[in-house]
């Protein structure tokens, strides 16, 4: 499986070109196009549960799609709904945490699934789970916005807006918290941050997409029910 990816940052578009039989997993409504022969069968994944989790718990869809290439092989595009990058993490026999929403596709020896977070794991209004990828393989996520990555050494603090994280290191050491007191809170127009503590990866988004609604909703004309 081999990936590049087009039009970045704003509109990126990857294309994931597959082997003679290889299988690729994808999020639903993500397939912007595909060479012929190619095969696709939609199902759970991991059974009953686990998809229930990752719709409900995690944001994605319930079935996902898997696209096999022929005897010639073949190529998939991919693209997000919103606009942004994409970003593709070769996984080394690892795990990461990714925000709801970010997925797109995975190597079929990448597993999916949801990780409980408790009440230290509340990342706005994604709730308390997130995904969490296992494998090694290809990882194609995307964001709302550019991607910018960072590499935290072992021991290094760095704090992020909840609505700009993307994908973090299962290592990597999180803890939500307020920006400040509660009014800090409620009027500074930050809201919840994550304290993140390495080693490991961070990637974040450089646009929110609650940042973006709250202010779009305001500008929205009003109904006139007289």
């Amino acid at each position: 499986m081999q990936t590049e990816i087009l039009y970045r940052p704003s509109f990126s578009m990857t294309r994931v070109k597959l082997s003679p039989g290889e299988e690729v997993r994808v999020e639903g409504g993500a397939m912007v196009g595909m060479s012929e022969g190619i095969a696709i069968e939609t199902k759970m994944q991991g059974g009953f549960l686990k998809s229930l989790a990752r719709s409900v718990l995690g944001g994605e869809s319930f079935f996902v799609n898997t696209y096999k290439a022929p005897a010639q092989g073949g190529e998939i595009h991919l693209a997000p709904a919103l606009p942004g990058d994409m970003f593709v993490l070769e996984l080394q026999n690892e795990a990461m945490l990714v925000q709801s929403g970010a997925f797109v596709a995975s190597a079929s020896s990448v597993e999916i699934s949801t990780s409980w977070g408790g009440a230290k794991g509340f990342f706005g209004s994604g709730g308390l789970i997130l995904l969490k990828a296992t494998g090694s393989g290809p990882l194609v996520l995307a964001s709302y916005g550019a991607i910018h990555e960072l590499d935290l050494a072992a021991g290094q603090k760095y704090t992020v807006d909840t609505g700009h994280i993307v994908a973090f290191s299962e290592k990597v050491g999180f803890q939500v918290r307020r920006v400040g007191g509660m009014k800090s809170t409620l009027l500074s127009g930050e809201g919840l941050v994550v304290d993140l503590t390495g080693p490991g990866r961070v990637l974040m988004q450089t646009r929110s997409t609650d940042a973006f609604l709250s202010w779009l909703i305001p500008q929205l004309p009003k109904s006139n029910n007289n």
